[in-house]
């Protein structure tokens, strides 16, 4: 039964869709900029909470809470309607945020950073979905372009803001200052937004609900454990990845037969949709996996400080914005978005290709910063587009749940990137006899880390992390070639349901 208050026949009027967009961009920047503003608070964390073994684990139960809630949001804004979920998804980051700031010890961190990953794991899918409700199609381009230019400036703003607070005030207000920002976001969205989404009276799977978290939290620790905390093959590993398998199969068994699915199987019938999340888990395995160590690779190879090797990371990123804009703000007028897709990943897998020559032979930043920026072009006419193809061959009632998925796929493509990245690396390193342990992540690294890391030669981190970037250019090669497979579907300047076919 549709509830009184849901209106799925009267458009939105300019008005609406501002004020909305506006509380969604506060939303989005809170989310991006607290994956990567922690980084550079984590000596003064340290600092004063001890605790440096256990450190990478302050930003690690961030992203594995976030990651593995994404699609619990989409299913659940798709039964109950997206502005609960975004008062469920606000008020928890803001409560972890709290609580974070408030850490007397690494541990309470630890949890805390976990609650507050809780809520942000709803931030980017919901303000996504809700854009898909708002606009037809056709209209999204623009709007989802924006999102995805906000979200690479605020990446590169994380690490500033984080400096600059922690330096004027303290690393405790890095959480707290999220407090009047996500208010003010969840006063405005609530009060402009309507309720687009037909409402049922569905029962939560809670069972589903349960196995695909455990699933998807145990396979994360195989990825981010293994080959550092735990050798590979160590019975602790072995027993999660079991627990990780068994639950998976039993998800998959539960799905089959319940009515209401937290994770409908009928979603992977899509070719499109399967496509979609394959390619987008690709882009982000070859994104992250490599330009994670680009730090690495100006700070020890080309021997610049810190400060330089953030600023001659920046082209990624604005790279991406660029595009982004100028895709939804001209390309998708034409009303087709394949072709943006294509020419993006072609561009960032020759961008890649050039950075492998470059670091491999040592070639100057005249030829390494254009390649960094070609490659953010390129991914910048990805990810936009990707979601507003999903939207547009997805029923409505799918909608939520289909983006959060899409989200879901980029975001375990990512992490499967870093971990696979980080174990070439270290592999590399120990081929050529030149490092005895794991390299640290960038923002995780002490002083003397780091030194140490310096101490080596030059042409030995050269090569490893050349590997890096030849694996990332062959990833997004592949990435490439299947969206030459995946089929489109002309957008709608409608919300009507588009065809349910398989393909």
């Amino acid at each position: 039964m549709t509830s009184p208050h849901t209106d799925t026949t009267i458009a939105p009027t300019e008005r609406e869709i501002r004020q909305v967009f506006i509380g969604l961009i506060i939303m989005l920047a809170l989310g991006a900029i607290d994956q990567s503003i922690v980084a550079t608070a984590l000596p003064r964390i340290v600092s004063d909470l001890g605790g440096i073994n256990h450190l990478s684990w302050v930003v690690t139960a961030y992203v594995l809470a976030s990651t593995a809630t994404m699609p619990l949001y989409g299913k659940l804004s798709d039964q109950y309607g997206r502005k609960p979920m975004v008062y469920v998804a606000v008020i928890t980051f803001l409560l972890g945020s709290v609580l974070s700031g408030a850490s007397r010890n690494l541990v309470e961190l630890i949890v805390f950073r976990a609650v507050q990953g809780l809520g942000a794991g709803g931030l980017v899918p919901l303000a996504q979905i809700i854009i898909g409700d708002m606009l037809t199609p056709t209209r999204r381009g623009r709007w989802q372009g924006v999102i995805a230019a906000i979200f690479a400036i605020c990446s590169v703003l994380g690490p500033l803001l984080g400096g600059v607070i922690t330096d004027l005030l303290s690393w405790h207000w890095i959480f707290y200052i999220n407090l009047p920002v996500g208010a003010v976001a969840m006063v405005m969205i609530g009060r402009a937004l309507r309720q687009y989404t037909p409402l049922h009276a569905r029962r939560i799977d809670y069972i589903g609900s349960v196995l695909m978290t455990v699933a998807t939290v145990a396979f994360l620790l195989v990825l981010t454990l293994g080959g550092s905390t735990w050798s590979w093959f160590s019975t602790p590993l072995t027993g999660m990845a079991l627990l990780a398998l068994v639950c998976g199969v039993l998800f998959v068994h539960h799905v089959q037969h319940e009515p209401e699915p937290v994770l409908p199987l009928g979603l992977f019938h899509n070719r499109l949709f399967v496509i979609a999340s394959s390619v987008m888990a690709l882009t982000f395995m070859g994104l992250m996996g490599a330009s994670l160590f680009f730090p690495l690779f100006f700070q020890l190879v080309m021997g610049a400080s810190p400060a330089r090797s953030g600023l001659l990371i920046g082209p990624l990123m604005m790279g991406m914005a660029a595009s982004s804009l100028f895709n939804g703000r001209v390309l998708l007028r034409a009303g087709r978005y394949k072709p943006a897709q294509i020419t993006g990943l072609a561009a960032a897998t020759l961008a890649f290709a050039v950075l492998t020559w470059g670091a491999a032979t040592s070639q100057s930043l005249v030829v390494i910063e254009p390649a960094i920026l070609a490659l953010g072009l390129g991914l910048g006419l990805v990810m936009p587009n990707m979601t507003i193809a999903v939207q547009n061959a997805l029923a409505p009632i799918h909608r939520g749940v289909g983006t959060a998925t899409l989200a879901f796929f980029r975001s375990l493509g990512g992490l499967v990137g870093v971990a696979g990245s980080g174990a070439i690396l270290t592999w590399q390193l120990r081929a050529q006899g030149g490092a005895p342990g794991v390299m640290p992540l960038p923002g995780e690294g002490t002083a003397a880390t780091l030194s140490n890391a310096a101490s080596l030669a030059a042409p030995l981190y050269r090569h490893a992390i050349a590997t890096t970037f030849l694996v990332g250019t062959c990833v997004i090669a592949c990435a490439f070639l299947l969206i030459l497979l995946m089929p489109e579907h002309p957008l709608r300047d409608h919300h009507h349901a588009p065809a349910t076919a398989a393909d």
